[in-house]
């Protein structure tokens, strides 16, 4: 999904949410789900990717994106709270 789609199905969802026809929590998923299919299918011409760190709960999961793995590491790294040592990164798509 590309950005523009993204952003048009996070507007209906906040428009659902606004016009009284979705709950807080059913916007929530619909928002989380549309930015989710964006990440996973991310990959722009300048060779950008979604990555994901797997291991130690500080990792596992976080999805960034990056050019290499080494900056998604290093991605990762800084947005874990407790970052172990180790852990495993794996392009997304």
């Amino acid at each position: 999904m590309d950005r523009i789609s993204t952003i048009r199905n996070v507007e209906r969802a906040l428009r659902s949410f606004e016009n009284g026809e979705a709950d807080l929590a059913t916007t929530e998923e619909r928002v989380l789900a549309a930015l989710r299919t964006y990440a996973t299918d991310f990959d722009d011409e300048t060779g950008r990717a979604a990555y994901v760190g797997q291991g130690a709960d500080a990792v596992d999961g976080v999805v960034v994106i990056a050019s290499s793995h080494a900056e998604a590491r290093e991605r990762i790294r800084d947005h874990a709270s407790d970052p172990p040592a180790a852990f495993e990164v794996e392009r997304i798509g």
